[in-house]
């Protein structure tokens, strides 16, 4: 049975990193395309939705339905074609926008991919319900989940190059504009 990880930042408020609000809003008014949105999220942290389901019920003395037991799941959403996604937020607000009643889990964005690739889904859609949507899918899906998973190397095509740590006043990038 998994478990629910460590939260990666016990302070969080639950906002928008700005540097990923900022790549969006950009992203939404054309000045900006996925690769300036790839990078800010590539080291950004994204809520991944928890909801309860009702696994067993039963009624009450009064006749009323009364909840036994419920188990936690990961939503997916399915496309008209059948694809599936797994959904992620960048802060609370949108999550909330989609639904009220889930429960944020904090993930990197490397983590939502590398979950994504191993639930077998097509993509990952970044704030479903906006204020903008963005979808991660096919060969970057896949590249971003095997960075996560130390896998780079496996990927048909593949570059590999060794990060080496910066100062932190410099942001790497994990795409680069052709």
């Amino acid at each position: 049975m998994p478990s629910i990880p460590q939260p990666l930042d016990p302070d969080d408020d639950g906002g928008v990193a700005p540097a990923v609000a900022a790549a969006l809003a950009s992203y939404q008014a054309g000045t900006a395309d996925a690769t300036e949105v790839l990078n800010a999220l590539g080291g950004a942290r994204l809520l991944v939705p928890v909801v309860a389901l009702l696994t067993e019920s039963g009624v009450g003395a009064h006749g009323l339905r009364q909840e036994k037991e419920s188990e936690m799941a990961l939503p997916k959403l399915v496309g008209q074609d059948g694809r599936q996604a797994v959904l992620a937020f960048t802060g609370t607000q949108a999550l909330v926008r989609w639904r009220p009643d889930a429960r944020p889990i904090q993930a990197t964005t490397l983590q939502v991919c590398r979950a994504a690739v191993q639930e077998q889904a097509a993509a990952v859609v970044v704030d479903v319900a906006g204020p903008v949507q963005f979808v991660i899918e096919g060969a970057v899906l896949e590249a971003l989940a095997a960075v996560e998973s130390g896998t780079v190397g496996e990927i048909e095509g593949a570059t590999v190059a060794r990060i080496e740590p910066v100062e932190p006043a410099r942001r790497r990038r994990w795409f680069s504009r052709r």
